[in-house]
């Protein structure tokens, strides 16, 4: 073999090796033969989940009051109404959660949203109920009553004037009216006035159920000036538990679960969770 030839053969065997190397699939260096060959296998088509029924019903938006710098009623043994309240408001969300409802709360934390703010929630839903939640300072230990909002005179629109939240009246709840529409331009301080006669009829309905589940409530609800009621352009309530002068706090917490069971009951009979409604 002459000189040329002895050089051609070790440079086609480098040629060769260098084809080879460019057709083989690439791997990171150090990785191990096992990972090289599941790198080079057809991952299988993941399988595609049907999506969820979209959700009908009524949104329950629950306030709880007070919060951060404002305590509310506070009892003499250390309950805090801002503190009892919350408590509430988690123990009713899980009751109504278990029976199909979507649940918001205004707050879960120790701030204190503006009444506008707290407003805002509920309104910025389609269809919902907001259901505020109080304990009174005074009153027989261990009862229960609803409120709806009860404005003072009729509406003027020449006027558009607040109502006072002084002013309280015990007056018969005006006749039925429709909602709202959302085309219509109401004064924030009025948004509740169309929705007068549904939220009483709400309000009837807890009253039922929490004189059934705390003896010595008063069989009626009642009509109220209550400034977290006034904007809220949805059916409007607002549940207070006597009270914060209970000789023992935990007796005050205990009556989270009956207060649940309750309001669940009541908006049952309302509006069943999956019944399509709207403003």
């Amino acid at each position: 073999m002459g000189l040329f030839a002895f050089l051609l053969v070790p440079l086609a065997s480098v040629w060769i090796a260098r084809e080879q190397a460019s057709q083989a699939p690439a791997s990171a260096p150090g990785t191990p033969a096992a990972q090289q060959s599941f790198q080079t296998q057809q991952l299988p088509t993941p399988q595609l989940v049907a999506p969820q029924a979209a959700y009908v019903g009524p949104v329950i938006v629950l306030d709880p009051a007070h919060g951060g710098t404002d305590p509310g009623a506070r009892g003499e043994n250390g309950p805090i109404e801002k503190d009892v309240v919350l408590q509430f408001a988690r123990a009713v969300r899980v009751g109504l959660v278990r029976q199909g409802y979507r649940v918001v709360l205004t707050r879960d934390d120790d701030s204190n949203p503006s009444y506008d703010d707290r407003a805002a929630v509920a309104n910025s839903y389609h269809d919902a109920i907001l259901i505020g939640l109080h304990v009174s300072s005074t009153g027989t230990v261990g009862t229960a009553r609803a409120y709806f909002y009860q404005f003072a005179s009729p509406f003027s629109p020449q006027s558009r004037s607040p109502v006072s939240d002084a002013d309280q009246t015990t007056a018969a709840a005006s006749e039925p009216g429709l909602p709202v529409s959302p085309s219509s331009l109401v004064p924030w301080n009025e948004a509740q006035r169309s929705y007068a006669a549904v939220s009483h009829r709400l309000a009837d309905q807890l009253q039922t159920q929490v004189a059934q589940q705390f003896s010595g409530s008063p069989a009626l609800s009642k009509g109220a000036t209550i400034r977290g009621l006034r904007s809220v352009a949805a059916p409007a309530v607002a549940v207070e538990i006597s009270s914060v002068a209970a000789s023992d706090a935990s007796s005050l917490t205990a009556m989270a679960a009956p207060l649940a069971a309750s309001i669940v009951k009541g908006i049952q009979a309302f509006r069943p969770a999956n019944s399509a409604g709207a403003k």
